[in-house]
């Protein structure tokens, strides 16, 4: 047992014995106002009539707590959270638990979306207390904010053999008067703990080589469901870097078994109920092994990196299936989640309402699932017993486990039975079959479309739309369609234009006609690979040229001279108790696998060194971690791909961009992920001016002309659509 775990006991068991008093009963929400009302984060607006005196994350807070000698209550969550929807309904609307709090605590909200550096600090002190994280977080500090003690959720009383929320707030109030010392001393060494961890992340380097991705693959292996599809038990979470991973090693290895780990995953993802067969879009993840019922909420970076992922897929295969699947979260994204101004929400909620006359009566799903009788309604019986057997669809409902009680007689819609399976039931064609599917789809989104909608986190993220303009960039040249191009480039410029200060920094959120939050390493590693994709697919040399200044900019506030690898959070910017270096890939990339990539693929196209050993520096800062457990890592992991090579570096010359259409169409047409793509033409170009020596590649005898390089060897050039194919080949 380590001192960390010792020390989380010893206040668990401490709180255990504690006696609870009675609590009062739930107040009205708008019996009150706090602070929170003067917020843009929609999360922390929900909370602005709560009874609780709550605190932004602000030194008004910080110095109340010092004044008056009080431990500060740390709430951190996101406004799509349903379990912090239940915390706030349970605990902090009740006037009894928020009379503690007021009294006792010097309580604060953060938005985990808005402060991601808050919450990750404060989240590995939790998981080294607690053994475990998530969210809604709960985390009681020191006033000079060392943590002492934490954990996620907290019903109101005690249950389950653990205490109540009520329970920890007297027993943390008494113990921090009678006997402050323990929590004083559990609070070092956490923070001596969470020091250590940023060092132990850049310790002795070791040499990257195939070996490690040969060793990710085998440990991917070791995890697959191959039956099912998926990455573990359930619950089953997209995780599409991994399959992009797989894909990269299919390639480069020629395994078989990694294509169809790929294949296996992404079909019964899309097959499955987590996907959204009427609106497009994934939502979270699956509750179960099987894909079939999901968390419902659907997040923008979901929808960017899952269809990313699809799009490799349907290069490496060319199977319409997949481009299929992209093209629908496209559509939602561009139908649901795009602001007038071209900017892209964040998130949508997966809790709303079923009954109009009670729009607080939220549960989960309830937008998204159907009784058997609505569909049949809808649909007529013939047709609605054709489609229910193809979605699964039962009089009693579908979900095979339904812990709160959400999805009694309802149905999530998920692909039971395949078209063909269906055509031999019914004795139908597959066509007449396809038809019926196809317009019960239409009748049910359309009729979906009367609910009440679950709740639209509406504020813009500089990392989470970088990612997004990265997939609808890189999409608009694999599938041949100009609209995502220009909802990409609509989206890059909003946030040149909004978010991004007169000195040229990057900021973090936009909302509401408001700017703000100092932007971190993930808003410009992820935006500046947004720009990168977004040139490729534009040939436009601004957003080339603002690629490179952001990544200087990135490289001058982020970076660790000592010891390689980018801190979290600028050097300029308000410091925590612990500087944060992250490299694990979770539900998003770190910033350190995506700047790594970023720096690289600088290279390539510019030829510039330094952009090259930065790379490799950061690599080797984190290979250590790397190479003990390179699973974790699946868009690191791509980075090294890319920097063991081979690479193409190709530049296309003409005199205008649509005249290498036919090699551009032959470029993004089959998988090729590590290369890099440039256009020169000697009458439109100003590229000159960042990629100095692109000036003598030219146009051979005034056609369009393709020179084609590995690893900065070069072939002839040529003019013929057939010689760049083979070119591509080698």
């Amino acid at each position: 047992m380590t001192k960390y775990s010792f020390i989380h006991l010893t206040i668990v068991f401490a709180l255990l014995f504690c006696h609870i008093q009675p609590l009062g009963a739930d107040m009205q929400s708008n019996k009150y106002t706090n602070r929170l009302s003067q917020e843009k984060s929609p999360y922390l607006l929900q909370h602005a009539h709560n009874p609780v005196d709550w605190y932004a994350w602000n030194e008004e807070a910080f110095e109340k707590a010092r004044k008056e000698d009080k431990p500060i209550f740390l709430s951190v969550g996101y406004s799509t959270c349903h379990w912090c929807h239940v915390m706030e309904k349970e605990s902090f609307e009740n006037e009894a638990i928020a009379q503690i709090l007021n009294d006792h605590f010097v309580s604060i909200k953060v938005d985990r979306e808005e402060r991601p550096d808050v919450d990750q600090v404060y989240m590995q002190a939790v998981m080294a207390m607690s053994g475990s994280g998530g969210w809604p977080m709960s985390v009681f500090l020191t006033p000079d904010l060392k943590p002492f003690y934490g954990g996620t959720y907290f019903p109101p009383e005690d249950k389950w053999g653990k205490p109540g929320f009520a329970t920890v707030l007297r027993s943390i109030s008494d113990k921090w008067k009678e006997d402050r010392g323990v929590l004083l001393k559990s609070s070092e060494e956490i923070s001596e703990f969470l020091k250590a961890q940023t060092q132990n992340k850049t310790e002795e380097s070791k040499e990257l080589t195939e070996d490690v991705l040969k060793k990710a693959f085998h440990q991917y292996e070791s995890q697959y469901d191959a039956e099912l599809g998926g990455f573990g038990p359930a619950p089953k979470f997209p995780r599409t870097p991994i399959v992009s991973f797989l894909l990269r090693y299919w390639k480069r290895e020629g395994d078989v078994k990694a294509i169809e780990m790929s294949e296996r995953t992404l079909q019964m993802m899309a097959l499955g109920g987590m996907y959204d067969h009427l609106g497009g879009g994934f939502h979270r993840y699956s509750t179960d092994k099987k894909w079939h019922i999901p968390h419902f909420e659907k997040m923008l970076y979901d929808q960017a990196l899952i269809s990313k992922t699809y799009l490799e897929a349907y290069q490496a295969t060319q199977n319409s299936f997949y481009a299929d699947v992209v093209g629908d979260i496209f559509n939602y994204v561009l139908r649901e989640m795009t602001s007038s101004e071209g900017g892209f929400y964040s998130a949508e909620d997966a809790d709303s309402a079923a009954d109009e006359d009670k729009p607080e009566d939220k549960t989960e799903g309830a937008f998204y699932v159907w009784e058997e009788s609505e569909i049949k309604k809808a649909l007529g019986k013939k047709n609605a017993e054709i489609f229910n057997f193809a979605f699964g669809v039962l009089p009693g409902g579908n979900a095979e486990v339904d812990p709160h009680g959400d999805f009694k007689d309802k149905n999530t819609l998920y692909v039971a039975n395949l078209v063909e399976g269906v055509a031999k039931k019914f004795d139908r064609t597959e066509p007449e079959i396809l038809e019926i599917l196809k317009s019960g789809r239409k009748k049910l989104f359309e009729q979906r479309r009367e609910r009440l909608r679950p709740y639209l986190d509406d504020k813009v993220l500089t990392d989470w739309n970088g990612l997004m303009i990265s997939s609808l960039a890189f999409g608009s040249r694999v599938l041949g369609d100009d609209n995502y191009k220009q909802a990409a480039m609509k989206a890059a410029d909003f946030i040149l234009d909004k978010l991004v200060t007169p000195e040229g920094r990057l900021l973090h959120r936009y909302r509401d006609g408001e700017s703000g939050i100092t932007g971190f390493i993930e808003d410009y590693a992820f935006f500046i690979y947004g720009l990168l994709d977004l040139y490729e697919a534009t040939f436009e040399v601004r957003y080339l040229k603002e690629a490179i200044r952001l990544a200087q900019e990135m490289k001058r506030l982020f970076w660790d001279k000592e010891k390689g690898g980018f801190f979290f959070t600028a050097s300029d910017a308000e410091q925590l108790i612990s500087p944060m270096k992250e490299i694990y890939d979770g539900a998003i990339p770190s910033g350190n696998s995506m700047a790594t990539l970023v720096l690289l693929r600088l290279n390539r196209m510019t030829m510039e060194s330094d952009w090259n050993e930065d790379a490799l520096k950061t690599l080797s800062a984190f290979s250590s971690e790397i190479e003990r457990m390179p699973s974790g890592y699946p868009q690191m992991l791509i980075a090294l791909d890319f920097s063991l090579g081979p690479n193409r570096e190709v530049v296309l010359a003409a005199e205008s961009a649509k005249d290498v259409q036919p090699m551009v169409d032959e470029l993004f047409g089959s998988f090729l992920p590590n290369k890099v793509v440039l256009f020169h033409s000697d009458k439109e170009s100003k590229i000159e001016e960042v990629v100095p020596f692109i000036e003598g590649y030219l146009p051979m005898g005034g056609k369009p002309t393709a020179y084609v390089c590995q690893n900065f060897a070069c072939q002839l050039p040529t003019t013929e659509l057939t010689s760049f194919k083979q070119l591509l080949k080698k």
